[in-house]
């Protein structure tokens, strides 16, 4: 019951985030998502519908070895930075996702700002 409700009210945060947080092709939509193992982090023009640059824990990337805690978040954010600023995004819209902008989320954009990212 009381997880039930935590996903609920973490569901309500990112539908308001959402409400105001857009994306476009000049601007787009840095989405970040943490599970308990994983980080995912895309690069989404909501105009089109379309995502411009990910990156992941999980797969080839370079990022494989980064697990989901604080430090991985910082590795995370500048391979993110990186692999943005080298599809010619240099500017994006932060969506936390409904999470407090604390902790690792805090320490994945600072990192990303760190390494060029305009927020």
């Amino acid at each position: 019951m009381r997880t039930e409700k935590k996903l609920k009210l973490k569901q309500l945060r990112h539908w308001r985030i959402r409400k105001r947080v857009s994306g476009t092709s000049e601007r787009p939509r840095m989405s970040v998502r943490f599970t308990n193992e994983n980080i995912h982090v895309q690069f989404i023009d909501d105009v089109a519908g379309k995502t411009l640059a990910a990156i992941s824990t999980v797969g080839k990337s370079e990022a494989k070895d980064a697990a989901a805690n604080v430090t991985g978040a910082k590795k995370v954010g500048v391979l993110a930075a990186k692999d943005a600023l080298g599809k010619g995004i240099t500017t994006v819209v932060f969506d936390r996702g409904g999470t407090r902008y604390h902790g690792k989320i805090k320490a994945l954009a600072d990192a990303a700002r760190e390494a060029g990212l305009k927020f």
